[in-house]
């Protein structure tokens, strides 16, 4: 269950950055239209040209700490919310018992052959 919140975590943190950017464009569209006119408001400008730093340094944050997960995850580092590494050991561990039950039907076969014989 935990896994399930810490996904809809990341993926309420990935909206929260889409609207940000939505927000980016408007800032950077209001400035634009404002720099336009005759006489632009050059408070307004100001004003508008900051919250578009800000805004871009939050999605700048936002999605580098998404990037630093997504790294984690790729290379198999441990990291919360994840089972990738326990999922991966079971399976060797499956496969290794797999092997050994070969290995040792050969080995009967081999016993079996040699008390066959006279």
């Amino acid at each position: 269950m935990a896994t399930y919140s810490l996904a809809n975590e990341r993926l309420r943190v990935l909206e929260e950055i889409e609207k940000e950017i939505g927000a980016i464009m408007l800032n950077a569209g209001n400035v634009i239209l404002e720099l336009s006119k005759e006489k632009p408001n050059e408070r307004l400008v100001d004003r508008q040209a900051a919250q578009f730093l800000a805004s871009m340094q939050k999605v700048e944050s936002e999605l580098s700490g998404q990037i630093r997960y997504l790294t984690q995850v790729a290379t198999g580092q441990p990291h919360e919310g994840s089972s990738y590494s326990a999922r991966k050991d079971g399976t060797m561990a499956f496969n290794r018992i797999d092997y050994a039950q070969t290995k040792l039907a050969e080995l009967c076969r081999t016993c079996e052959q040699m008390l066959e014989q006279p």
